[in-house]
């Protein structure tokens, strides 16, 4: 017996859903080149945002900060939290507002600031300083800090220009609170705020 013959096979016409869909290579290189700009973009804005970055000019932060230090500035610090005596700040120098200084805190509103025989006292109590190169040469008449107001000064104390010589410095000007060096890496590191507690006004 012949073998039935088949019947007649139709072949199956894919469904536009079977198709695998065909771009263009370029469109796609495009796509995501324009996603990654846009990220970048956002990360920017965020960072600038949240941070400021500068190089420390001169040396009247030493030995805490070194000449072409760079370092990362929190521009939060003071709008979630208090400004404290031993923190680092920046900010822009009031006779120059085109130049960021860098300084420590010394003096809060209402505190009483005196220097005296190479030793700087806050509310009538001398304050332990760690930090600084050496002690001040020139003795500071005890002054009040007005309301609104800090009172810095560099960690060099000899070779600082701060509020000794321009007066109290206004918390509105203040940028934020240094947090990293990251420049170079010899200095890389965490910035130190001391603990300057004493008591009350």
């Amino acid at each position: 017996m012949d073998n039935p013959q088949p019947e007649h096979i139709i072949p199956e016409i894919p469904t536009p859903a079977d198709e695998e869909p065909k771009g263009s290579p370029l469109r796609g290189i495009i796509i995501e080149t324009l996603q990654t700009i846009v990220l970048a973009v956002l990360l920017f804005i965020v960072i600038n945002t949240l941070t400021a970055r500068i190089r420390v000019d001169g040396f009247s932060m030493e030995p805490t900060f070194h000449h072409n230090n760079y370092v990362i500035v929190n521009r939060l610090a003071y709008r979630l939290g208090d400004i404290d005596r031993g923190d680092v700040i920046v900010f822009p120098f009031p006779n120059n507002q085109e130049e960021d200084y860098i300084k420590r805190v010394i003096g809060l509103p209402g505190d009483r600031i005196e220097i005296s025989d190479g030793q700087v006292f806050v509310n009538g109590e001398m304050i332990e300083e760690p930090y600084i190169k050496a002690p001040p040469m020139a003795d500071l008449a005890e002054l009040v800090v007005p309301p609104e107001t800090v009172y810095v000064m560099g960690d060099n104390r000899n070779d600082s220009s701060d509020s000794r010589r321009w007066g109290p410095l206004s918390v509105d000007d203040i940028i934020g609170k240094a947090v990293f060096v990251y420049w170079p890496t010899s200095s890389f590191g965490v910035v130190t705020h001391y603990d300057l507690s004493v008591s009350g006004p």
